[in-house]
């Protein structure tokens, strides 16, 4: 699962992964046509960057007066904070030492911060050739109090955070009242620092759907899956690469995706002609422990039912605010379930029995009989499966 290497960035201190231009191109053009000067006269942040590296620096340099750009503004951590941290191993040359400001006395513990707001070569444009660094007073630190000045200067934060970090950075964002547009893992949508923001409309997902696989570049002996080396390299990126299949942005950023409603069909018509085959010809079942049915896809919403509704976390994906209300989230932490399940006996796919209190923990459905090559659990003699999570919904209905 393309999971493996989040799990792997955070075993091994690793959380460089280098976003490539055209997965940010697009992402910035949904906002673009939704609202062609929604970058005009503003300073834009791009912290926990790397401009030797990034592809953010290099994206917003190049169109810096095509979008009508006020002040870009980009950050990184000091090598030496970063080895501690990430264990990544600095340069021995690195390139700035041929640069007039380069200081062997703070390159590897300051981070340094780069400024494009003006023609500084007089050629009449301003662009990439423009930039201006210098070193920061500290390492670089998102948290810092100089990083958070500067967050607090500017009207849009755009980056790929370091994803062991996610959490804490969105809430430095929303701290900071900020416009942004960050990369995370698709299943920090069940994180209870970040539902609640999405229930309340506070942040929604970019422009770039689930199932478009994104590239990342990773530094030399980073461990990445063989499959995801070569997947990255059958989309045409060769060498230290890899593809997160379940990445995705996250933003407060209008675009125009999300307000086109789903096209739906009735439970009749789903039950009669899905395309799947648990839902064709089969009742749609409530749940044991919430008042709620299960819809186990997306296109399978039923467009005629008004009560609530179970639905796959990549319902966001396709999620229009006009058109469906969130009501909750099939997590202990947020609450909503009906009914509390006492210890449970789990029956591995292997047959291997234990004891649980998984249940508790997401929605049930009951059991007629022990399914084939699943897990599944016992209750006082009675059969039950857990669904992974489900986000609650219910239809806008208007009069």
């Amino acid at each position: 699962m393309a999971n493996t290497n989040l799990g792997n960035a955070k075993t091994a201190k690793n959380d460089e992964f280098y976003t490539q231009l055209a997965d940010i191109n697009k992402e910035m053009q949904a906002y673009l046509d939704y609202n062609p000067e929604v970058f005009r006269d503003k300073t834009i942040l791009l912290p926990c960057d790397d401009p030797e590296w990034s592809n953010f620096t290099k994206f917003f340099a190049l169109n810096f007066q095509l979008f009508g750009i006020k002040r870009l503004i980009s950050t990184s951590y000091a090598p030496d904070a970063k080895k501690a941290k990430y264990g990544i191993e600095p340069s021995l040359f690195p390139e700035e030492e041929h640069d007039p400001k380069f200081d062997p006395s703070k390159w590897q513990t300051r981070g340094k911060i780069f400024i494009l707001d003006r023609d500084g070569n007089g050629d009449n444009r301003i662009d990439i050739d423009d930039l201006q660094w210098d070193y920061l007073n500290g390492d670089g630190d998102f948290r810092s109090k100089e990083v958070t000045q500067l967050r607090n200067e500017a009207d849009f934060i755009i980056t790929n955070p370091p994803f062991s970090l996610f959490r804490e950075f969105l809430k430095w964002i929303m701290d900071g009242g900020k416009q942004f547009s960050v990369i995370g893992n698709m299943n920090a949508i069940t994180y209870k620092e970040v539902f609640p923001l999405i229930k309340n409309n506070r942040v929604w997902l970019g422009g770039t759907g689930f199932v478009s696989d994104m590239v990342f570049a990773v530094p030399e002996g980073a461990k990445i899956k063989d499959s995801d080396r070569q997947k990255a390299a059958r989309l045409g990126y060769i060498g230290n690469y890899t593809r997160l299949g379940n990445s995705c942005w996250y933003t407060n950023i209008e675009h125009g995706k999300r307000h086109q409603p789903l096209s739906l069909m009735t439970m009749a018509d789903n039950i009669k002609f899905s395309r799947h085959n648990d839902i064709r010809g089969k009742e749609y079942q409530k749940y044991d422990n919430y008042d709620a049915i299960e819809v186990p896809y997306t296109d399978a919403i039923p467009s005629d039912y008004d009560g609530i509704m179970g639905v796959p976390i990549s319902f966001l994906d396709k999620y229009c605010p006009e058109q469906f209300n969130i009501t909750g989230i099939t997590k202990t932490w947020f609450g909503g379930a009906c009914k509390t399940y006492p210890e449970q006996t789990q029956i591995s796919k292997d047959g291997k029995e234990s004891t649980v209190t998984k249940l508790n923990d997401g929605a049930t459905l009951v059991l007629d009989t022990p399914p084939e090559n699943e897990t599944y659990y016992k209750v006082d003699g009675k059969l039950y499966s857990q669904v992974y999570a489900r986000i609650l919904i219910q239809k806008i209905t208007t009069s």
